[in-house]
């Protein structure tokens, strides 16, 4: 379960990151009278809980500077309400998926009923993102049904990571320090784009450096690579609980299916590399290599 855990991320990341890196999606905040992308993006990732208060925000996101997220809530609800948000962010997500793959909604038959399946068998408990994205998978129009369901079960694996970085005892900064310095996210850029300060990253440096984790140069020390490498198979374990409703073999061919999809997303040059996310250029083979319906996965490496 752990390793089809981490093959379903491969798989589905690339369909819900449309709404991260896709033009018109990146301009729902502006287009909505927001001010520029953060606002727009906070809105809408946490819209499915409603008119959220940044302190609330920033501990289901985990990993964004407070003050980052308190710049853009609650401000955002006062100019356009969660469910006006949650409908753009839908149904442009879903124009973004058409314009990439036209042939999608063709292939959609056979994607829903497995994900819809993961979706409602899946256990909520202390998984609040994931709770509430999956209240919203009963969209009429099919490919809008898709990337809700593949986001659902996006947010399920969020939930599980950070829960693993609590008990790993690493707060949002120190887990994207020790992913930057174990090459896992880009070290040059990922600072800025999760908002935390020069002088918050170097705090956060020194407390991994107390550990062990990070050296004098920034980066990861054999014991730090291997507390990544725990981090994620633990994720892996806890994200696998998702599986536990599907057969192996209906598991295997959904993996198989939503491969070719996310090949072409990824095709289609609209997520960069690198990229925060950690996603695999199409160049390199996706890791799980699935070879069929009934086909082997190779472990892949942590995203």
């Amino acid at each position: 379960m752990e390793l089809h855990a981490r093959s379903l991320w491969l798989v589905t990341e690339p369909l819900h990151a449309v709404c991260y890196f896709d033009e018109k999606c990146r301009a729902l905040g502006k287009d909505l009278g927001l001010r520029g992308f953060w606002m727009g993006y906070f809105a809408s990732r946490t819209a499915p809980l409603g008119a959220v208060e940044p302190a609330a925000a920033t501990a289901v996101l985990g990993v964004f500077a407070p003050g980052m997220v308190a710049r853009a809530l609650p401000a955002a609800w006062s100019v356009a309400g969660p469910a006006h948000i949650l409908d753009e962010r839908g149904s442009r997500a879903a124009q973004a998926l058409r314009r990439i793959d036209p042939e999608l909604e063709r292939h959609t038959t056979d994607l829903l009923p497995p994900l819809q399946t993961l979706v409602d068998e899946a256990p909520a408990t202390a998984r609040p993102l994931f709770a509430a994205n999956r209240a919203l998978c009963d969209h009429a129009d099919p490919v809008e049904r898709l990337w809700q369901l593949v986001t659902a079960l996006r947010e399920f694996r969020g939930d599980a990571h950070l829960a693993v970085l609590a008990d790993e005892g690493l707060d949002g900064c120190e887990a994207l320090v020790l992913a930057a310095a174990s090459g896992r996210v880009p070290k040059d850029t990922i600072q800025e784009d999760r908002g935390w300060s020069e002088e918050e990253w170097a705090a956060a440096s020194d407390r991994l450096r107390s550990r062990d984790l990070v050296d004098a140069d920034g980066h990861a020390t054999e014991h730090g690579l291997q507390e990544r490498e725990r981090i994620e198979n633990a994720t892996d374990r806890l994200a696998g609980r998702m599986l536990h409703a599907l057969p192996e073999a209906e598991t295997e061919a959904l993996l198989h299916a939503l491969d070719a999809v996310a090949r072409r997303v990824l095709a289609a040059d609209v997520l960069p590399f690198p990229n925060p996310i950690g996603l695999p250029h199409l160049d390199e083979p996706l890791p799980h290599a699935v070879e069929g319906p009934t086909g082997p996965a190779a472990a892949p490496p942590a995203p």
